[in-house]
């Protein structure tokens, strides 16, 4: 069965020997990536906050070390992001096909804000996507999380209006999970659909774990960097967590 591996907020600098809260976020990176390496994934995806300093040297510090992956990868921004050196250095895709998935990625980062925003163009462009192929299920990728997490500084700075994110979903059966980064920790939420329901994972950071349910900002003082591994087998996705020594 096809396997995605969600990598994400790396807070890359230009400097390969800046330091992070709890070490240094390249050598955080590297590890990962070595990690990910032995599960032998058929993709990878990065989902924002590739950089912790708006410079086009983070970005290409970024890319040389993905690049060591042994899988295609892509990435979507986060909030910490800059589109213009980012998408200069490697393109911004919409959309990835893995199996018979279809896996849309949503940009819902707004310049200069900590949380997230889709617009009302963006949501009537998601509906157009998801209505010309209802077959296929959908695996949805953002930054921000369109749900509450638990946590009282992160839920301020999710994703704005995401009631309206979750009416443009509500017609369109295949949608199956979203996977989001921003939060820094795993996570697993769902949201009542028809007679389902829709599962939202969170990542791990490769760098500074928060802590789960804080209610204001506190890193985990025990958590170690990870990543996500989803599977994809048919229309069911199962996934876990795994974490890196260092």
């Amino acid at each position: 069965m096809p396997r995605l591996i969600q990598i994400s907020d790396c807070h890359l600098c230009a400097d390969p020997r800046a330091r992070g809260r709890r070490g240094v976020p390249l050598r955080q990176l590297e590890a990962v990536v070595a990690a990910v390496n032995h599960e032998r994934p058929d993709r990878v995806l990065v989902t924002g906050d590739i950089s912790n300093d708006d410079s086009s040297a983070s970005y290409a510090l970024a890319r040389r070390t993905l690049d060591a992956l042994e899988a295609p990868w892509e990435w979507l921004p986060g909030n910490h992001d800059v589109i213009e050196p980012m998408a200069a250095t490697r393109p911004l895709p919409a959309e990835l096909t893995l199996g018979n998935w279809r896996i849309l990625l949503l940009d819902t980062h707004l310049p200069g804000k900590p949380h997230g925003e889709l617009g009302e163009a963006a949501l009537e462009a998601l509906a157009r996507r998801l209505a010309a192929d209802p077959v296929r299920p959908v695996l949805i990728a953002m930054h921000h999380p369109p749900l509450e997490v638990g946590s009282a500084w992160l839920d301020a700075i999710g994703l704005r209006h995401a009631e309206a994110f979750w009416k443009t979903l509500a017609p369109f059966t295949g949608v199956q999970a979203i996977l989001c980064g921003h939060i820094h920790q795993a996570f697993v939420g769902r949201h009542a659909a028809g007679e389902g329901e829709i599962m939202v994972y969170g990542c791990p950071s490769t760098i500074d774990p928060f802590l789960p349910g804080s209610e204001t900002f506190a890193v985990d003082p025990v958590a170690r960097p990870g990543y996500r591994v989803v599977d994809l087998d048919g229309a069911t996705l199962t996934t876990q967590v795994q974490r890196v020594d260092l």
